[in-house]
């Protein structure tokens, strides 16, 4: 019986290198010059902190922080961001928390997003913080991919471990 897993993860590695170019060109570039502002990642509870002179230049920084997360291929629905703000000496703070894994709330809408389909033959079930899908015929399990795809859900999905 074909199935495949509705999954949504973030790789780790691109994360930190759109960290890394951020600050980088923060570092160089003219208008955040004498604002010390600080792009750092926290890989243990998946959370960046940007960190910066003023609110305007946080408006500033989250858009580069935003422009490299996409050239990364990095979606921006797993991006959370937190409300600005003011931190000691007029300085603006705002964190970034990343949300990766099917919450099972998530799970639920996927599972009735599946059946309101009325697709013959297909199931579907929550496995920890993935949904396994199955079904008779691989014509109906490409339907759902492309169904999921079109949904606007909060988060970004993968279609991971496709068995025929």
């Amino acid at each position: 019986m074909p199935s495949f897993d509705v999954v949504s993860e973030i790789d780790m590695q691109e994360v930190r290198n759109a960290v890394d170019q951020a600050s980088r060109e923060v570092a160089n570039r003219y208008d955040f010059k004498d604002t010390n502002s600080v792009v750092e990642l926290n890989d243990k509870d998946m959370v960046i902190k940007l960190e910066t002179a003023s609110q305007d230049r946080m408006f500033a920084l989250r858009q580069v922080m935003e422009e490299k997360m996409i050239k990364r291929k990095i979606s921006l629905k797993s991006l959370e961001f937190g409300e600005i703000e003011d931190a000691a000496g007029g300085r603006a703070r705002l964190t970034i928390s990343l949300k990766a894994g099917i919450s099972s709330e998530l799970a639920k809408k996927i599972n009735v997003h599946i059946k309101d389909l009325k697709l013959k033959g297909i199931q579907s079930q929550t496995q920890g913080d993935q949904v396994r899908v199955s079904a008779k015929k691989r014509d109906a399990l490409q339907d759902v991919i492309a169904s999921l795809r079109e949904a606007d859900l909060e988060l970004p999905l993968q279609f991971e471990n496709f068995r025929d």
